[in-house]
């Protein structure tokens, strides 16, 4: 059980650092400022640049793991979005972005083709893929007018933190 434990982990350790030696040479290349410059040749609006970052992440999410996706979008994004020295960016906290972020995610969990989520509750529950989707449309309906709701009205995800105190 040991050997198992320290394999797994080492597996694990090893995509962190593979992810974090990413965001260095993506920071050293200055990828979110290019990000930043690509986000505004589409747009300047605030509200059109996050439902793109949306749908990017809407995207990712369903052909890649949370973990990797994690490490690698937040040091593009965040600073694309919360600003860096320069640039003021959009306005978005990182709280606000982090709740975006993992809200995106947490639907790609549960959507095909890779939907990690879902696949083991289909495994649990004995049940095909094909048919428990069509039940799930309702809920993936509601998880998208939620992901709409935190995305435009920030306060939603600042609420719990402001009432301990924060200001972010």
């Amino acid at each position: 059980m040991l050997f198992k434990a320290t394999k797994t982990l080492a597996m694990v350790m090893s995509l962190i650092a593979t992810a974090s030696a990413f965001g260095y040479i993506l920071a050293t290349l200055r990828v979110p400022m290019l990000m930043t410059g690509v986000l505004l040749s589409i747009s300047h609006n605030k509200f059109i640049v996050l439902l793109m970052v949306n749908l990017l992440l809407l995207i990712l999410g369903c052909i890649m793991d949370m973990a990797p996706l994690i490490l690698i979008t937040t040091p593009i994004l965040l600073p694309a979005l919360a600003g860096y020295p320069g640039w003021a960016g959009f306005g978005i906290t990182p709280v606000h972005f982090g709740v975006i972020l993992m809200l995106n995610l947490g639907i790609g969990l549960l959507t095909p083709p890779v939907g990690s989520a879902l696949y083991v509750g289909c495994a649990i529950g004995e049940i095909r893929i094909e048919k428990i989707m069509k039940g799930m449309v309702p809920f993936f309906l509601t998880m998208l007018i939620v992901l709409m709701l935190i995305t435009y009205l920030p306060d939603i995800s600042a609420f719990i933190p402001r009432l301990f105190g924060f200001r972010a």
